[in-house]
């Protein structure tokens, strides 16, 4: 398999409403996280931050133009790998002991870490069989209802368990943009916890949302965003 430089494994890409996204395009789609940078007046926030394989801050300019909060909308290892290298790090409560002790288990880099999720190999001296996130306890850790601000933008944290136990959503009621993580995009998603995962989603169904970016996937819109939500809902005999 070809390999990678570090100058090309990230992409970054405009959506509008000061929100940019960053990807690695040569993870394949099912496994490649998407991560979110958000430009605040004060601060800046960033919704996951990948693999780790290359450095963010080295190649992503962007998150270093001023103070930035690295928030992770779980710990499994495809949204976690560069929370190091932020000092403001925030997580649910329910998973700051794992992001601050991760192992392959469990951030289940042992489950889907090989070869076979990339499209090129990351640089060297890069490994599957010896791939780590590394440690990055939280500098805040948030539950339900707790706010994030940016200045002139404030986030509701959203507590949604089911893909994961401190799975969280950030929502910015005075413009509509919700970043989903891994709770709901447009793709197949993974629920360990049904029943619980089916409770998230009648929480979140009415909220007036009006742009989706998610952990995985293409973003969506607020019709597609209560479609899918029902469609699952349904599927699950909720």
């Amino acid at each position: 398999m070809d390999v990678s430089t570090a100058q090309d494994w990230y992409i970054t890409k405009r959506m509008g409403d000061d929100v940019t996204y960053v990807g690695e395009p040569h993870i394949k789609e099912f496994y490649r996280c998407n991560m979110w940078h958000v430009r605040g007046r004060d601060r800046d926030m960033l919704v996951d931050s990948g693999m780790g394989v290359v450095s963010l801050r080295e190649h992503v300019p962007l998150v270093t133009e001023k103070p930035c909060v690295a928030v992770a909308s779980h710990t499994h290892f495809d949204h976690i790998g560069c929370h190091h290298e932020f000092e403001d790090r925030i997580v649910h409560s329910a998973e700051a002991e794992l992001m601050a002790n991760p192992t392959r288990e469990n951030t289940y880099a042992d489950t889907y870490v090989t070869d076979d999720i990339f499209t090129k190999l990351p640089p060297a001296p890069y490994s599957s069989t010896e791939y780590t996130v590394r440690k990055a306890p939280a500098s805040r850790i948030v539950e339900d209802g707790d706010l994030i601000d940016l200045g002139d933008r404030v986030f509701t944290v959203i507590h949604t368990p089911g893909h994961s136990v401190g799975e969280i959503m950030v929502w910015e009621q005075s413009t509509g943009i919700l970043f989903s993580g891994d709770m709901i995009y447009d793709g197949p998603l993974i629920d360990d916890d049904v029943p619980t995962y089916v409770e998230s989603m009648k929480k979140i169904h009415d909220l007036p949302v009006r742009v989706v970016h998610g952990g995985h996937f293409p973003s969506f819109d607020g019709a597609r965003y209560r479609e899918l939500i029902r469609v699952y809902i349904d599927s699950k005999g909720g």
